[in-house]
């Protein structure tokens, strides 16, 4: 086991493994890492799949069945990727089972052409929780306008939440405030709250990727010298946001009652830049009490390399401030990148699902 993990695990970040697919769970692969490198949950989204589906040939008999049977491309793609889920929660199991529920946990995301249809994006987060039926689920919602009262419904029913595409942080408040809402509707109904499990997702790499374009469009000295900060101190500040909300009188009557915080989860840990460290988002971004969701190459290099001497979020606050203030005065529009940041991340995950769809569909085809 890595020394470096382990002691990163030992601060208090759970660590988690962003991609999936059939060859890594019926190789063992996943297993291994479960127990190797400290993973201890498991996030997917449509690329992973695309990506799972047209390599080796995993999945080349139930391709060949749904097709004999003739499901359509859309519920062969459920079929598939529900299965797959349904699999790495039983890998992950014992990891769930030891950790009363906290980690363990695996995430499949609503189909994001629904991130503007609320009802719809309850209807498929219902009908995902059936498929797989299994308690260390996470359904991933985005965090968009239209999602967050989603999120609020699903919590309400007991369904654990992962809340995808958090770039703002006036939006993280407001993903605070669904999820607030949706445990405080749970209790309502009588739901038991210790078994409900959310994480909100922050995204921290795409922030730089588009912060430090406009800087260098700026081009001044003082522009040049912010390269590479936004994203930590973005996410420094999620972090003093949901210490602020999780100290609330109104969290404190949920946690009474048996609710578990919402953890704050680091996604979009593989640094874009290759002038960065590929482990800028592991080194700053260590506290207890959060996951980071990295890329396997990520992983890797976190075991290699990773810097864990301490808290590196909660100390810095005040520094994250004066960064994003730097930020403002070099002429960064923040309200701007992240409107432009969520557009992105809607458009890419779409643009990721309507290619799984076209992966399924040509590998029915050939099946």
């Amino acid at each position: 086991m890595s020394e470096i993990l382990h002691r990163l695990s030992a601060q208090g970040v759970s660590i988690w493994l962003d991609t999936i697919s059939r060859e890594r769970l019926r190789s063992g692969h996943l297993a291994a890492l479960v127990r190797d490198k400290n993973v201890v949950g498991v996030t997917s989204n449509p690329t992973i799949f695309a990506a799972a589906l047209s390599e080796g040939d995993a999945y080349d008999d139930q391709l060949h069945d749904l097709r004999v049977r003739g499901v359509g491309v859309g519920e062969a793609a459920r079929a598939i990727t529900t299965y797959d889920i349904r699999w790495a929660c039983d890998v992950l199991r014992p990891v769930y089972d030891a950790t009363g529920g906290v980690d363990g946990r695996v995430s499949i995301e609503v189909d994001p052409r629904l991130a503007k249809d609320t009802e719809r994006t309850v209807a498929e987060a219902r009908a995902l929780w059936w498929l797989v039926d299994r308690p260390n689920l996470f359904i991933k919602i985005p965090a968009t306008v239209e999602g967050l009262p989603a999120i609020t419904a699903a919590l309400a029913e007991g369904i654990s939440v992962n809340v995808t595409l958090i770039f703002s942080l006036e939006r993280y408040r407001g993903v605070l405030d669904a999820w607030l809402s949706g445990l405080e509707a749970a209790k309502a109904k009588g739901v038991d709250l210790s078994r409900i499990e959310s994480v909100g997702s922050f995204f921290v790499s795409r922030v730089d990727t588009e912060v430090d374009k406009r800087l260098e469009a700026i081009g001044t000295d003082a522009a040049k010298l912010l390269a590479g900060k936004a994203g930590v101190a973005n996410a420094r500040l999620a972090h003093a946001t949901f210490n602020e909300i999780t100290a609330s009188s109104r969290w404190q009557a949920l946690s009474a009652a048996g609710a578990r915080p919402q953890r704050p989860l680091w996604a979009s840990t593989g640094t874009k830049n290759p002038a960065y460290s590929p482990t800028l988002y592991i080194d700053d971004l260590v506290t207890s009490g959060v996951v980071n969701t990295m890329p396997e190459k990520t992983l890797d290099a976190a075991a290699a390399q990773a810097t864990v001497n301490g808290d590196t979020v909660r100390p810095f606050y005040e520094d994250a401030w004066n960064t994003m203030a730097a930020l403002k005065e070099a002429g960064i529009d923040y309200d701007d990148v992240v409107r432009v940041l969520e557009e992105e991340g809607v458009e890419k995950f779409t643009a990721s699902w309507n290619e799984l769809i076209d992966t399924v569909s040509a590998e029915l085809n050939k099946a």
